[in-house]
């Protein structure tokens, strides 16, 4: 057990309000900061893209026993839907029967997750405004503008879960030997949305995830509970076929007919979303070290912003939770040795995660179309439940399971250096699942040594 403490969270996001649970559960004192209203109280909407919980999301749940409260609200997701430009369909599942990641709305799940953490008795403070912090003794500043007058407010410990933008973290970029880059995505996004048949069913499949990959733009729509679907519209912010091309109706109104057909059944609103909702922007960011000493660290986007073409910002963020209460049941009171151990576990693991992350809009929005990569990922299929120890897909390992990031990547490019082997072969089209090319990827994974 550890001396209680009194620690502040800066952010009541997913992370912080998860951290906030765990923390108040091991007997501290907890007081979430957040400078918006409550979320309970204000219409979510606009800028959202839903969030996918996979296995190591669900590890940090299950962990501290929220997580079939949780699954209540989700809608398993066990495979894509390609919409192809022809109309053609096409589906592609996620991994072996029955895996699945959970389709959640944002907003729905922010909700619940503060209200399980005032169950448990964590304080949230909102509409408080944190614009510094004092890293040598954890006193937070606080005041309704930057340049009014401040209150401090100290505690033992404060995280800084508050998000890409981080106040915490801004203070600590200000301290020698702090790395630091932050880089925004020539790609942004806008939310559009597909409403609930008259009855409350879905208009699509609600248990796939739907892309309509189209090169360097695509669209794509994951379920909500109430029969709609949150659908995120990816695309250049300028040049042609970019947001800045389509400032008129009729260009957004001919640009969806000619890319995404059929689309116009089923996005009624179309016209009305586009332009009401804002244009955001994806920025990745990376910086150590995310601690400093033993009373300030970082976690989450706040440590790590990754664009979310992987689904995994919300599990990596909590993956965090869950290695640095390993930390904690290790070291106990030693909060300087459990924050420098914490952030040299994770670092190597968001660093290949944002990589990882990076390289599947390109899969997303232009190989899900191609028929060679389609190819390629039913040879790995086939091979991997014929020889599952042998071969376990980069996807599963990066989904299914809690594998290391900086492992499966380097895994996943041993793999693809074999499969690019394997494509080569001639008339491959045709023999694909034969006795030739399992004995081909056997001795390939014989002789490579990785």
């Amino acid at each position: 057990m550890q001396t209680p403490q009194k620690i502040a969270v800066i952010g009541s996001g997913l992370v912080g309000t998860l951290l906030a649970i765990y923390l108040k559960k091991m007997g501290h004192t907890v007081h979430v900061f957040d400078r918006s209203p409550d979320i309970r109280t204000v219409e979510f909407s606009g800028r959202s893209i839903n969030l996918v919980m996979s296995n190591r999301g669900w590890k940090a749940l299950e962990d501290i026993g929220i997580d079939e409260e949780i699954r209540k609200i989700g809608i398993p997701v066990d495979k894509r839907a390609i919409h192809l430009q022809d109309g053609k369909l096409n589906y592609q599942n996620y991994g072996k029967d029955g895996e699945a990641i959970f389709s959640l709305s944002r907003g729905v799940l922010n909700r619940k997750m503060i209200d399980l953490a005032e169950e448990v008795g964590v304080e949230f403070k909102f509409e408080h405004k944190i614009w510094d912090v004092t890293l040598a003794d954890a006193t937070l500043h606080i005041g309704e503008t930057e340049r009014g007058e401040w209150t401090e407010l100290k505690y033992d410990k404060v995280f800084g879960a508050d998000g890409a933008f981080s106040r915490i973290r801004h203070r600590m970029q200000r301290q020698s030997m702090f790395d630091y880059s932050q880089e925004f995505m020539k790609i942004g996004y806008k939310e559009l949305h597909i409403p609930a048949n008259p009855d409350g069913t879905h208009k699509i499949d609600k248990n796939s995830l739907h892309i309509w990959p189209r090169g360097n733009f695509m669209l794509m729509a994951l379920a909500n509970l109430d029969g709609s679907f949150t659908c995120t519209l990816f695309m250049p912010f300028e040049g042609e076929n970019s947001f800045e091309a389509l400032k008129e109706e009729k260009d957004l109104v001919d640009f969806f007919a000619e890319y995404f057909p059929d689309t116009k059944e089923v996005i009624p609103d179309l016209v009305h979303d586009f332009f009401r909702n804002p244009t955001s922007y994806l920025v990745m960011m990376k910086c150590f070290p995310w601690t400093h000493e033993n009373n300030i660290a970082l976690i989450g986007d706040a440590a790590h912003a990754i664009v979310p073409f992987y689904g995994q910002g919300m599990n990596v963020g909590f993956e965090d939770i869950t290695v640095l209460v390993q930390m904690i049941e290790k070291y106990g009171d030693d909060w300087q040795k459990i924050f420098e151990e914490y952030g040299k576990s994770r670092k190597p693991n968001a660093d290949a995660i944002a990589e990882l992350s990076l390289r599947n809009f390109i899969e997303m929005s232009t190989k899900t179309a191609d028929e060679k990569f389609l190819l390629q990922k039913k040879i790995e299929k086939w091979f991997s439940d014929k020889h599952p120890e042998k071969w376990l897909p980069l996807y599963s390992r990066v989904t299914f399971s809690t594998q290391p990031y900086s492992e499966a990547l380097a895994i996943g490019d041993f793999q693809n250096k074999i499969m690019e082997e394997v494509m080569a072969i001639s008339d491959i089209e045709n023999k694909w699942d034969s006795e030739e090319v399992e004995e081909k990827i056997i001795s390939l994974l014989n002789s490579k040594v990785h």
